[in-house]
């Protein structure tokens, strides 16, 4: 199935994409930065410039990022060769159905991205992460809740209500929590903070799959 959204050509028309803000998004620097939050190999799904990768392979974790976009998996790259950050690697893929990582990971981080695919994909995805994770992963999830985008017009990113997304995700994983949270869109004086939700899941033995 095709995706909505020409994501490779948002990267290629130039500039910043509004949900690259050149590090990663608040709650997720929070959440990094706690002793036991980040464990064993990283997984960064759907990565786009992978400042989150970045930021995690600068703390000295092993991390690989995946993304559907040519273009971003190649700045990403050779971001990590500038800044000397060896243990980040990145794989250009669909997120919805790779492949070739089974137990693998230990934390998964979804900065954005859950709410961006479109509904049929979604389980692919989740059902795809669950197959790389390993035995006790921890899943993290930051996605735009209800009310992100109230006069939008035209298509736009999926506002989760906390139900709307307790429903989605436990399909796969054991939630542990879903609280409040803020997505940072934009850089600078323009930057603007949106509604969302900071879901931890974890996939535990003879769970959902």
């Amino acid at each position: 199935m095709a995706h909505v959204i020409d994501w490779d050509g948002a990267y290629r028309e130039g500039g910043q994409p509004a949900w690259n803000i050149g590090e990663p998004q608040p709650e997720f620097t929070a959440l990094i930065d706690q002793d036991g939050a980040v464990r064993g190999e990283v997984l960064d799904a759907g990565c786009g410039y992978a400042e989150l990768a970045l930021a995690l392979a600068a703390r000295g974790h092993t991390v690989v990022g995946i993304d559907l976009t040519p273009t971003a998996v190649e700045a990403a790259t050779a971001a990590a060769a500038e800044r000397g950050l060896h243990t980040a690697t990145f794989q250009q893929a669909d997120i919805s159905s790779f492949t070739g990582y089974d137990g693998r990971f230990s934390t998964i981080f979804d900065s954005g991205l859950l709410h961006a695919l479109p509904a049929a994909l979604r389980d692919g995805y989740l059902r795809s992460v669950h197959r790389a994770a390993a035995p006790g992963a921890s899943f993290y999830i930051l996605a735009f809740g209800t009310g992100a985008f109230p006069d939008h017009d035209g298509p736009a990113p999926t506002q989760f209500s906390e139900d709307h997304l307790r429903d989605v995700v436990s399909k796969h994983w054991h939630i542990e929590s879903i609280r409040p949270a803020r997505l940072q869109a934009g850089t600078g004086p323009t930057s603007v903070q949106l509604p969302g939700h900071l879901l931890t899941a974890r996939k535990v033995q003879g769970g959902p799959v």
